[in-house]
């Protein structure tokens, strides 16, 4: 538990790196290519903190994640409970770790996205854990956890 903890301010450190080297305000991650986890990750959050419905979110989640975003009804609710991170302005990077050839063979994987910005003029930089599905060849995102085992 404590060498977590003593890891968290370096993984907070390297967040910053991340998206201070990010020209295009976070819009997309060049490293990351479509059919990947990562890719699937990424545009699930980014739509639930950009999109002005959870449209985009429902699609890209499993039925299991679709009966809670639809629980929550609106992105700021599901900002709030599901992700634990409410934010007024936020850049969103996936881990580019090295997993080369994952993607291609799994049926499970788990991703971890920083989040970087900014909730009542406060600045907030979070990691969460998001777990994917293969399901009919496309990743679905089955849950958001902060939580990195």
């Amino acid at each position: 538990m404590m060498t977590r903890l003593a890891a968290l301010p370096m993984m907070l450190w390297i967040v910053l790196l991340l998206t201070g080297c990010n020209q295009d305000g976070g819009a997309t991650n060049d490293k990351v290519k479509d059919d990947t986890p990562e890719h699937a990750a990424l545009v699930f959050a980014r739509s639930i903190y950009n999109d002005k419905n959870l449209d985009k979110a429902l699609s890209l989640s499993t039925p299991r994640l679709q009966r809670i975003l639809k629980n929550y009804h609106i992105n700021s609710n599901v900002q709030r409970h599901v992700f634990n991170l409410p934010y007024e302005q936020v850049k969103i990077v996936a881990d580019g770790g090295n997993k080369i050839g994952r993607a291609q063979f799994a049926e499970n994987a788990s991703v971890v996205l920083f989040f970087s910005g900014t909730y009542n003029d406060d600045r907030i930089e979070e990691l969460r854990a998001v777990k994917l599905l293969r399901q009919d060849g496309q990743w679905k995102v089955d849950r958001v956890t902060a939580n990195f085992r």
